[in-house]
């Protein structure tokens, strides 16, 4: 009770038991203790860090060889594969050529450096955009024009006889009529599709399985447009050349494989140079040939070309003016008297029924009149 009474006010009173430190432990500095032994163990990772060298830290690390030709990571796998297609298998086996022999005219090889996408278009000779794919000069200096040629003869080795080459146009907007007439043309007579058919990459590829070279047409201003409007995405006078560089890309990206170009109207764009100048500017760094449709004798692309080292031709004649028979004969035969006097002639026709068969019936005799077919890139050359 004297103990209560003489307790301080609001001090409860302490009962059971109260472990206390031993008198020794009470003097000695905890606080400057902790300290230093966690100063010394930072020190220790300090020291591992600077006189180990392991780069992982100490984790486990599996080690598998760089040279390794087997996909180890089957997640890695799925996520880099597209939907709907199937990983890439790597064979430990040497990749062998392949060797293709084109009509005894030449020999393809592909080696394992010319890998080819879907459609059969090399992929070091195409560029990604937001388009889709274009073409461009390859790594090793291969261009677009060099790789999709069909092998040929050409006047250097035709040992003086006279040559001509023949382009059918507008193909690929009707499926249908565009493969009967990849299948039933020659296959030295080169096509030009139009960039607008829903099927375009289909009818291309049928045309390189076909053995035919192909070109791009490239819709471009004529002088009353837009009563005459050539399409969607024409190429325009009075526009930036920025603009109608984007429109090309989109043109070029509907399908690949096409060593060159063809206009498709453009007699007012032809014959601007400020406007001219940025698209053969674009093909000569592409590598990609062009061919003037010979319509418009205002047209400035045989200059450019030589400015920008283009492989360049220009049409002789359009052979159909007058879709009839007996007319397209005689412009053939016009086509026929040019080569035999220049040594060379190149004729265009488009892919009209009456057309095609007029063509094909007049390239059967062709070879009793001393006059070889060639594909037009035979005929094409970087003018100097």
């Amino acid at each position: 009770m004297a103990d209560d009474l003489g307790s301080p006010l609001g001090r409860k009173k302490r009962t059971g038991f109260v472990l206390r430190a031993p008198h020794g432990l009470r003097r000695l500095p905890l606080g400057r203790i902790f300290f230093g032994l966690a100063g010394l163990i930072i020190a220790g990772f300090v020291a591992r860090i600077l006189l180990v060298d392991d780069p992982m830290g100490g984790q486990p690390v599996i080690e598998v060889p760089i040279g390794s030709t087997i996909n180890s990571n089957p997640v890695a796998r799925q996520i880099s594969t597209p939907p709907g297609s199937s990983p890439m298998i790597v064979s430990d086996q040497p990749v062998e050529p392949e060797v293709i022999v084109v009509d005894g005219a030449g020999v393809e090889i592909e080696t394992a450096s010319e890998r080819r996408d879907e459609q059969g278009n090399l992929i070091e000779l195409s560029e990604e955009t937001r388009n889709g794919p274009i073409p461009r000069i390859g790594p090793n200096g291969k261009t677009p024009f060099e790789a999709y040629s069909r092998p040929s003869i050409t006047p250097q080795s035709a040992a003086g006889r006279p040559l001509v080459a023949i382009v059918v146009s507008g193909l690929g907007i009707n499926e249908s009529a565009t493969l009967e007439a990849i299948a039933t043309l020659p296959d030295n007579i080169t096509l030009a599709f139009a960039p607008y058919g829903r099927s375009l990459q289909r009818t291309t590829a049928a045309a390189r399985s076909g053995g035919h070279e192909y070109l791009l047409e490239i819709p471009m201003e004529p002088f009353d447009y837009p009563n005459s409007d050539p399409g969607p995405h024409t190429l325009l006078t009075g526009v930036t050349a920025r603009k109608n560089l984007d429109r090309l890309f989109w043109l070029m990206a509907r399908t690949g494989g096409y060593m060159g170009m063809v206009n498709n109207m453009g007699a007012r764009f032809t014959a601007s140079a400020n406007d001219m100048a940025p698209f053969m500017e674009e093909l000569g760094t592409r590598g990609i040939a062009y061919l003037d449709d010979g319509s418009s004798n205002r047209s400035l692309s045989r200059q450019l070309a030589i400015a920008n080292r283009v492989p360049f031709a220009r049409a002789s004649f359009v052979l159909d003016q007058n879709p009839s028979r007996s007319a397209i004969l005689d412009q053939l035969q016009s086509l026929l008297e040019t080569a035999r006097q220049e040594g060379q002639a190149i004729g265009i026709v488009s892919a009209l029924p009456i057309s095609i068969n007029t063509v094909i019936s007049w390239v059967a005799r062709l070879e009793d009149e001393g006059v070889e077919l060639v594909p037009l890139s035979a005929l094409m050359k970087v003018i100097k």
